[in-house]
């Protein structure tokens, strides 16, 4: 077993599970305090009796996502399941950022202190105290106390106006992207060739049938030759999945839907259901196969995979997309179903011209500060959300990634495959929004994606 990593994610959960209960109990006492000063017992019992109300059912959701199995404390779909979700999250980000105010005003206090000891010390009239004269001091600066208890009290309240904003607004404003992809020597019949895309759906209690069904309607719209699904159909065992299989059935597309599994599939255990579940709707999961289709009389190969694991249950770093080399060709364009983006390195060092994944929600959360835009999918991907390049049969360990913005170049490895030695070219991968969300129903800078992709000659 790696120690490391196991202390690692011992200290993760920790982490966790006392940012919950801290942030939970801040709440309680201010709560507990600010009712206090109601005149009215009856009022006071009522607002206690409802924040307890409140406390049970955020303590019910949470073990309901450590759990993920059929049964659930609070019914999924339920406005209360959604507010427990909204609370959640916005009492936990409001304790941070509370507490990060109240740290720089200790810090700026105690600056402010040591910078004036001395002359204080010197001016103390006779008589009078230490103590008496930092209070006149403070006295002396009504408007940084009140600077910071205004600070405090927006810093509070933020996360809760922009839960319920990104409830409201964002979560189901969908968005079309088109993006036209370069593919290295792509055969002339397959310039145009479009593929629409959708991934993360996680039909649940946030993301009701009907949204599905509307962003189905939407992708049949653009009238792409392809259709691929890219995982995380559902959210936990006790999701429909079979509702959610039945809305992308009416995905239309004349090179048929085709799709592959994401993690929370394997989390709920139903990899093989829902592969039985595409093949009974006439479409196809592909999980480690492959198929070849033809476009205007050219073929291409479609590759998909299972969610790709980068570490075993013990903890040790394991390649990805082991069984996939025997799958790909060198003599038509590949293109690869992988829900983990994680795996496009290892995608590209094979030669597979282009990956389609998920998996990152684009971090549900994105905000910009000085020119950086910073999103929690950075925790776990540097392949955040939208198109992405390195070289085709790149080494694929212990290289960096990078964005096609930026632009990289590196010295091709020999290849197992003669004619592509000296590969010119660059592989690709897309990273779909998604459309559902998990954890909170919210998104924030990340509205849900529609992907319509063109293949081009590169």
């Amino acid at each position: 077993m790696n120690w490391a990593f196991f202390v690692v994610r011992v200290v993760i959960i920790a982490g966790v599970l006392s940012l919950f209960f801290f942030s939970q109990r801040f709440w309680h006492r201010a709560i507990w305090r600010s009712t206090a000063n109601f005149r009215s017992q009856w009022l006071r019992v009522a607002a206690r009796l409802l924040w307890l109300t409140m406390i049970f059912l955020v303590v019910s959701a949470f073990v309901d996502g450590v759990r993920m199995d059929h049964h659930h404390l609070i019914p999924r779909g339920t406005f209360v399941s959604v507010l427990v979700g909204l609370w959640f999250f916005s009492a936990v980000f409001g304790f941070v950022a509370v507490k990060l105010v109240r740290g720089v005003d200790l810090l700026w206090t105690r600056i402010r202190r040591n910078r004036q000891a001395q002359p204080a010390t010197a001016t103390i009239q006779p008589g009078r105290s230490l103590a008496s004269a930092a209070s006149v001091e403070q006295l002396r600066d009504p408007g940084r106390r009140y600077f910071f208890r205004a600070a405090t009290a927006a810093a509070g309240a933020a996360p809760f106006l922009g839960a319920m904003y990104g409830y409201a607004a964002e979560r189901l404003k969908y968005q079309v992207r088109r993006e036209e992809i370069p593919i290295p020597n792509l055969n002339p019949a397959l310039d145009g060739l479009s593929i629409v895309q959708l991934s993360d759906i996680h039909l649940s209690g946030y993301m009701p049938r009907a949204q599905v069904r509307r962003a189905v309607e939407m992708a049949n719209e653009l009238g792409a030759h392809l259709a691929v699904v890219t995982g995380d159909f559902i959210t936990g065992a006790s999701d429909p999945l079979q509702d959610c299989i039945d809305e992308i059935r009416q995905l239309r597309a004349p090179l048929g839907t085709w799709g592959c599994n994401g993690n929370h599939e394997i989390y709920a255990s139903v990899e093989d259901l829902a592969q039985s579940l595409f093949a009974q709707a006439g479409m196809k999961l592909l999980r480690g196969e492959n198929a070849q289709l033809t476009f205007n009389g050219a073929p291409f190969n479609l590759i998909g995979v299972d969610y790709q694991r980068e570490r075993t249950n013990a903890g040790q770093k394991k390649q990805t997309l082991t069984d996939v080399e025997q799958l790909v060709h060198r003599d038509m364009p590949n293109i690869l179903l992988s829900h983990n983006p994680n795996s496009f390195p290892r995608a590209a060092e094979l030669g597979i011209e282009l990956s389609l994944a998920g998996h990152t929600h684009g971090g549900q959360i994105q905000v910009e500060i000085l020119d950086h835009r910073l999103s929690p999918a950075r925790f776990i991907t540097d392949y955040i959300a939208g198109l992405y390049q390195r070289p085709l049969f790149a080494p694929s360990l212990d290289t960096p990634r990078f964005s096609s913005v930026d632009g990289y170049s590196e010295a091709p490895r020999v290849s197992r495959f003669p004619a592509m030695v000296n590969p010119t070219g660059m592989a690709s991968i897309y990273v779909n929004r998604g459309l559902g969300t998990v954890g909170a129903p919210v998104r924030i800078g990340v509205p849900p994606e529609i992907t319509l992709i063109v293949l081009r000659r590169a």
